[in-house]
């Protein structure tokens, strides 16, 4: 089986008929306001774009985001914001799935605002990203299920508690928190764009339920209606739930217990709320082996001379792994042409987390 695997679109118009909000500058001022906020880098790679023959590689750089080592941060504050809202005098009990970094983020905003959480996690979850989510005072099951049971067991855990669920994917009766969430992710699109010197000509952006790649999507359908950059979507290939979907023209569900080094990709099924968009605005959809993004990381951690050395986790590095794996190899030039790689392409993609740390 080919390490990478494309799936190119046809872009069509979009109908926003799950709701996806439009309120991207309520957002970005909410972030602008936090203590913690502070834009996280954009890395040019300009020796390795000057080696793969194109004009430039850009790299948004989320290990940095309110010192969580991730980009999630950043939807679960604005949602916990839209939340407070309602009842800001309220104690609140949130409750969410995570494979680590939404349950890390969760559980940091829960208790700097003075709330408690329950994180969810599926089975065989890395022990040091259940230890990171406890060093917020939070609960942490672990259970025997997949990612996507583990949410709606998550979900019924809620509804029976009384509690809050703060899922990054449509659940009944939580479809605007994980709204909020997406539209939080565009700020880092918002940042980006005002960080490059030109518009990108691509932007590939790693997905497991699709929400941060629904969210940066949408920021850019809004922003440049009618003439948007190439986007290509990427996930493992054990667990790519948007690529079969749009290949089945059907929402499908990947049972079973796959496996990837991805952890924040291990998702079995789309998010509903932003499916429609991607499947109606992206160019590829691309899954590939685990062997890609540990390419990724070692990139980031040993550039090219006078390209800027980056701390790159699993999930993270995917994006980039793909863009060099596309261009540099002989095997994938067709695959160049299939997704207009040339000369005067601007990349941008995004490293969504670091490295794992030891708590």
């Amino acid at each position: 089986m080919p390490t990478l695997e494309i799936l190119l679109n046809t872009p069509t118009e979009h109908v926003n008929e799950t709701c996806l909000p439009t309120s991207f500058d309520d957002a970005h001022t909410f972030h602008q306001s936090l203590e913690e906020y502070e834009p996280t880098p954009l890395h040019t790679l300009s020796s390795l774009a000057t080696s793969l023959h194109v004009q430039g590689i850009c790299v948004k750089d989320e290990s940095y985001r309110f010192g969580l080592n991730a980009f999630k941060g950043l939807g679960v504050s604005y949602a916990l914001n839209e939340i407070l809202k309602q009842a800001p005098q309220a104690e609140y009990t949130f409750v969410s799935c995570t494979d680590g970094n939404h349950g890390k983020a969760l559980a940091w905003r829960a208790q700097m605002l003075g709330h408690k959480a329950v994180i969810f996690m599926p089975k065989g979850s890395e022990n040091r990203r259940v230890q990171a989510i406890e060093h917020y005072q939070a609960k942490v099951i672990v259970t025997q299920m997949n990612y996507d049971d583990t949410v709606r067991l998550a979900a019924a855990y809620a509804e029976e508690h009384d509690y809050y669920l703060v899922q990054d994917t449509a659940m009944p009766g939580a479809a605007k928190a994980a709204n909020h969430i997406v539209l939080g992710y565009s700020t880092m699109i918002f940042e980006a764009l005002a960080q490059m010197p030109v518009k990108p000509t691509h932007v590939f952006l790693q997905a497991g339920v699709g929400s941060m790649a629904g969210g940066v999507l949408w920021y850019l359908c809004n922003q440049f209606p009618g003439d948007l950059p190439f986007i290509g979507v990427i996930e493992a290939s054990s667990c790519a739930c948007i690529y079969e979907s749009v290949a089945q023209n059907k929402m499908i569900s990947i049972g079973g217990t796959p496996y990837t080094l991805m952890a924040g990709l291990n998702c079995g099924e789309a998010n509903s709320a932003t499916f429609p968009l991607l499947k109606a605005k992206c160019n590829a959809f691309i899954k590939c082996h685990d062997e890609i993004t540990i390419q990724g990381m070692v990139r980031a951690k040993n550039p090219l001379p006078d390209d800027p050395a980056f701390s790159s986790g699993e999930s993270g590095a995917v994006g980039l792994g793909v863009v060099e794996e596309v261009l540099s190899n002989a095997r994938y030039y067709s695959l160049r042409e299939k997704l207009r790689l040339d000369e005067n392409s601007v990349i941008l993609v995004f490293n969504t987390e670091g490295e794992l740390e030891d708590e």
